[in-house]
Order: C-alpha cells, then structure tokens, then sequence
C-alpha cells in the first residue's frame, strides 16, 4: 500500500505516522505543489492544504481512499471520488477544541475592542476610556450557534464559563443527554437570529446552505449583535454583511474564512475595526496533531486489512465500495 502524506503538516507529522503504519506501506512524503503536481500513484492520499481536484482525482492511479485532515472537505471532487469508487473520510473532531478557543477569541476581541486597544498603545495614546461606552462582556449574552457538533459543542462549553447563555439551531437536533450536558437550548433559525448577541456559525458547507447568512437572515438579527465564522467560506453573503456593519445594525464580525482566499487588500471585510480577519487558521494548532494522526492512521489500517472504514463521508455513495 502506498500513502501519500500530500500537504503541509506539523514537524514530526511523517515520523509518527510511519511509527503507527506497518512497514510495508510505503509513506511519502508530498510537501510542495510541484511534488503533489507530479504524483501519479497511490492508495491513499491524506490531505491537508492541498485540494483534490478532479484532475488530481484522475491523475493518480490506484486511488482507494483520500483522507482528510480535519473535518470540513469541500477541498476534494466528492462527486468525482465517488464515481470512480475512492472513499473520503475526515476526522470529525479533531480540531474542535482549537476551533472552538478560536471562536471565544474572536468573540472577546470584538467585544473588548482588543486590536483598536493594541493599535493605540503601539502608538503611545492612552485608550482606557475611548471604548468604554461600547465595551461588552460575555457573561449573560446570548450565544447562538448554527451546528450542534463537534465544534459547537465545545463553544457552548467555554462561553458557558464566561456565563453565556447557549441557544442552537441544527437540521438534526441533538439528543436530549446532549443538551443537557452542554446546556444548549433547542431553537429555530428565526428566534436564534432574533435573541442572540453572537451568531456563530459551524456548519459544514452544501449548496443548499451557501449564504445562510444573507441579506434577509442579516436583517431578522438582533440590532448590535455579532456574526463569528471558523467554519467555511461561502456560509455568509460577505456583501451583506459589509453593509449592515457599516449601517450599525450588526457591530462587528470576526471571520476566519473569508469567501475571496487567500484574501486581497482592497477586499471589502478589511479595513474595519469592527470585522477582524484571520487566514483559516482556527483548526491548525499544531498540538491538534496527537488527536488527528492515529485517527486517519486507524483509518487507513481499517482500508489495509478489509474492514469497514470509519469517517467515510461518502459510503452512501458507494454501496460496498466502503467495506
């Protein structure tokens, strides 16, 4: 079996999986575009940075499997992996507890003015009652989250520590052990956009959710609220979203995955205290590695000895090919 390791990982990344594989399987190690580029052959190819492109798909022969690091995978053809019968897995909740702290973050910045803050004292003015007036905490906000998994569930349990209260709204509603334990309160879309003060969203990508948030959901929002998004571009109507900062119907807004990436310097979203941008870092902390690793090298050894491969995102797809 050969494996593609395609993409840029955490130093020791290649030596732990080599530790975890038998050594028959021959681990190679696809660090630049031009490496990936050339790659014709392999079983499985793990992914991280880099995309699989139909023509990626196409190129390499013997593909059985594309794994990726992480949970989102709008960076592999799905379509054209399961027509030619190539599984596609994650590693659902990996990440989450980077993702989540990223979130909070992004959260408390916005709220505690901490980049204008730092940008007056890196010019010696002293800005200790410049924000006074419009600085918020997150004790008794309402935080509203679209998704109930993995990273959802993390969120709701940091900002209960800030004494927040957590309200979701999820397609398919959890359990009610799992609300319960994370003490999140079932409601509909329209009355989360209605009460929340912070609309965080985490929810994978689906051209039926492309634009969740547009003109019209940006309008049933409560006034002065904020809109977080670690989860994927796409998710947002960025354009509407500028515009209701720029009127004061919506504060702020931190966004981890802006649509246009990597992102230009005339791009709308920049330019404003009140939206901070970060460059789709939220689930790349590099201490994430001692959970995501075993996880896709389970994955892998359930492909090499015939069993059922877990995380398969498109099983479904494929009938048996995922046994």
């Amino acid at each position: 079996m050969i494996v593609a390791l395609s993409g840029i990982y955490p130093e020791g990344t290649y030596e732990k999986f080599r530790e975890l594989l038998p050594e028959d399987v021959e681990l190679l190690k696809i660090d630049t575009p031009e490496k990936y580029q050339a790659l014709d052959r392999a079983d499985v190819v793990i992914l991280r940075i880099f995309r699989a492109e139909k023509e990626d798909i196409l190129r390499i022969k013997g593909l059985r499997m594309i794994s990726r690091w992480g949970v989102g995978y709008d960076s592999v053809d799905v379509e054209t992996a399961s027509a030619r019968g190539i599984l596609v897995t994650n590693t659902p909740g990996s990440n989450a507890y980077a993702v989540a702290e990223h979130t909070v973050m992004l959260m408390l910045a916005l709220c505690h003015h901490l980049t204008e803050h730092n940008r007056y004292a890196q010019r010696g003015e002293w800005s200790n009652k410049t924000f006074m007036e419009t600085t918020r905490t997150l004790n008794d906000a309402v935080v509203g989250l679209i998704g109930g998994g993995n990273v959802g569930r993390q969120v709701a349990r940091r900002v209960r520590a800030f004494g927040a209260k957590v309200v979701y709204y999820d397609p398919f509603r959890l359990s009610g052990e799992l609300e319960r334990e994370f003490a999140m309160k079932y409601v509909s879309m329209d009355e989360l956009l209605r009460t929340a003060d912070f609309v965080s969203i985490h929810a994978p990508l689906t051209e039926e959710n492309r634009h969740m948030l547009g003109e019209a959901a940006i309008a049933r929002m409560k006034p002065g609220a904020y809109i977080i998004n670690t989860a994927r571009s796409g998710l947002i109507d960025e354009a509407a979203l500028v515009k209701a900062v720029d009127e004061g119907r919506i504060t702020g807004a931190g966004i981890d995955c802006p649509e246009n990436a990597p992102i230009r310097r005339d791009d709308p979203l920049l330019g404003r205290d009140t939206i901070l941008v970060t460059p789709h870092v939220a689930g790349t902390a590099n201490d994430i590695a001692s959970a995501t690793i075993p996880m896709l090298a389970d994955t892998i050894m359930e492909l090499y000895s015939g069993d059922p491969v877990r995380f398969a995102v498109n099983a479904d797809k494929l009938g048996s090919a995922g046994s």
